[in-house]
């Protein structure tokens, strides 16, 4: 949970980078990857880190842009632009919106009491794990996935280091 509204800006700036990062590396071709013939694929899990963005106005935050539409487009650009343009208005939601009192307060989300302090910490900690399930799909399909929390194996051969197994 965070107790100032810095803190959440700090991390969710850093987080939103990672996000970009790895929706940038996406192809068209890429996006039908599936987890499983019954489960999503990367461009439903891209598309799912996007709109699960704009689920932060239930906390009151009137956000800027909104995702058009449900279905999950055929464009890796259209979903990286669509992430970076919710995540920025969450932030700037945040910060306009809110002051550091505002994150003590409480919303009731499917029947449950949360904090606004600990939904936002929620949303960053959600789209960690989503870019995780993300950058195995990556490898299966054959991209090369950025330095997120540290090296990967390939930035470890491009700076002429052993990588660790």
């Amino acid at each position: 949970m965070y107790a100032k509204l810095e803190q959440f800006v700090t991390e969710w700036e850093q987080e939103t980078r990672m996000t970009e990062d790895v929706l940038k590396t996406l192809t068209d071709e890429s996006l039908t990857q599936p987890i499983r013939s019954d489960r999503r694929t990367l461009g439903a899990l891209a598309w799912h880190l996007v709109t699960s963005v704009g689920f932060m106005s239930t906390l009151g935050l009137e956000l800027e842009t909104q995702p058009k539409g449900t279905s999950v487009p055929d464009s890796a650009a259209e979903i990286a632009e669509a992430y970076s343009g919710i995540a920025h208005s969450l932030l700037h939601a945040v910060q306009s919106q809110w002051d550091d009192k505002s994150l003590s307060a409480t919303q009731t989300i499917m029947g449950e009491e949360w904090g606004n302090g600990a939904s936002l910490h929620f949303a960053v900690m959600h789209q960690a794990h989503h870019r995780g399930q993300m950058t195995v799909l990556m490898r299966q399909a054959g991209l090369l996935v950025p330095e997120l929390y540290g090296p990967t194996y390939e930035s470890w051969l491009e700076k002429g280091m052993e990588p660790l197994l």
